[in-house]
């Protein structure tokens, strides 16, 4: 499994995501289409960006009863995305039934992931909010592993948990890590965080970038730099 870095366009119009994108004079970058573009502008922002020669993780997290996923993935395996994901927490019936609905007639389907805990939650959040009281590390292997026996593809989770991942899980298990941040650069409200080039000596096959790279000065030298560091 290759590696590469997922640029997060968390922007909130078509104009301001083109605009960053247009940026990019070399190579294009896989990019991340969150909730807050997606909720603005729709597919057609995945159709556009998709035309353009960009690879497409789709972050909505889907998270409701099964039937209720199924429909909703159905409808989005029409967009050619190359990633999409739910939330493990969602259970194993609501995982199992995302994979039906995504899965196109003729066999096909883009890669399906499962978020296991947000980097912006640490141990003392996961206890107090979501009563969960085991370690944050056993948390996220019970849900990874969960995703994997419902047939998912891989998970989202912390850097500080891909190794442990991918021993649990096996080395094919894909394990797509947010929460990357530059030695030199700001947290932010993430809590579980890692650079680029731990992230890469961790095991993470993708990471995704956001702020570091879209709120820089140079983009393009900032993804470049998540690059040498992450890929080399």
């Amino acid at each position: 499994m290759g590696k590469d870095v997922i640029v997060a366009c968390d922007f909130p119009s078509k104009e301001a995501t083109l605009a960053f994108l247009d940026r990019f004079t070399g190579r294009k970058p896989f990019v991340k289409i969150g909730m807050e573009l997606f909720y603005a502008e729709g597919p057609d922002i995945v159709r556009e960006i998709k035309a353009r020669g960009h690879r497409i993780f789709l972050d909505l997290k889907l998270h409701d009863i099964p039937n209720t996923v199924k429909s909703a993935m159905a409808v989005l395996s029409r967009l050619d995305v190359d990633i999409c994901n739910v939330h493990a927490a969602g259970t194993t019936a609501m995982m199992k039934a995302a994979l039906e609905g995504l899965t196109r007639p003729d066999g096909t389907r883009p890669l399906l992931i499962a978020v296991t805990q947000l980097t912006s939650t640490d141990q003392q959040a996961m206890e107090s909010d979501l009563l969960i009281r085991e370690p944050m590390g056993k948390v996220v292997m019970h849900y990874a592993l969960t995703a994997r026996n419902s047939g998912l593809d891989g998970v989202v989770c912390s850097p500080l948990e891909a190794e442990a991942v991918h021993r649990t899980c096996g080395k094919q298990f894909m394990t797509v890590t947010p929460g990357i941040r530059f030695a030199d650069g700001e947290l932010g409200d993430q809590k579980r965080v890692m650079t680029p080039a731990k992230a890469k000596e961790a095991g993470s096959d993708y990471i995704v970038v956001g702020r570091p790279i879209t709120r820089s000065d140079d983009p393009e030298s900032a993804y470049m730099r998540c690059v040498d560091e992450f890929i080399g």
